[in-house]
């Protein structure tokens, strides 16, 4: 299997607009603190899997749960998190994952550490450039989608440190 890192697709801001919709709509009686654009595809210009992350505040991931046949109509699957903060969902096209939706609680580490790296990003090209190159060249050298994250983390952590953030375990 090959990670595919592209060129920045300006309709991804256009695909999360209309799946922004459809998901504050149906996560309604759960959100707490909307549906945010998270990842590469949040970053104008960056680099990245054709992927869409998007990370939903809600009230509690407990009661987040009754939510998982609303969003099954929605053609999302639970898929396994590592940590009991979130519930991951995903949506895939033709054999290939298109969305990742994270259902985690407004002020958790997840929310906070999804949101602060978007936001670095966004702020400093110089810092985007350069988490392009990286995931370019762990593309390049891995084959498997966790092994390319893992080798990500370090980055990931040094910037969100800089934000005064610790990254999660």
């Amino acid at each position: 299997m090959t990670i595919d890192v592209v060129p920045y697709d300006p309709r991804w801001a256009a695909a999360f607009a209309w799946e922004h919709d459809r998901l504050v709509e149906a996560l309604a009686p759960w959100l707490a603190g909307g549906v945010e654009h998270v990842g590469s595809t949040a970053v104008p210009g960056l680099a990245a899997q054709p992927l869409l992350d998007l990370v939903a505040g809600v009230a509690s991931v407990e009661e987040a749960r009754d939510a998982l046949p609303v969003l099954a109509r929605l053609g999302y699957e639970l898929g396994v998190h590592g940590s009991a903060e979130a519930l991951l969902l995903t949506r895939s096209r033709e054999g290939r994952q298109t969305h990742a939706l994270l259902l985690t609680e407004v002020g958790s580490a997840l929310w906070r550490e999804r949101l602060a790296f978007r936001d670095a990003l966004l702020a400093s090209p110089s810092v985007a450039q350069r988490y392009a190159a990286l995931k370019r060249r762990l593309a390049a050298e891995h084959t498997d989608v966790r092994s390319y994250t893992s080798d990500k983390r370090l980055f990931v952590a040094t910037v969100l440190q800089s934000k005064g953030i610790v990254l999660a375990p």
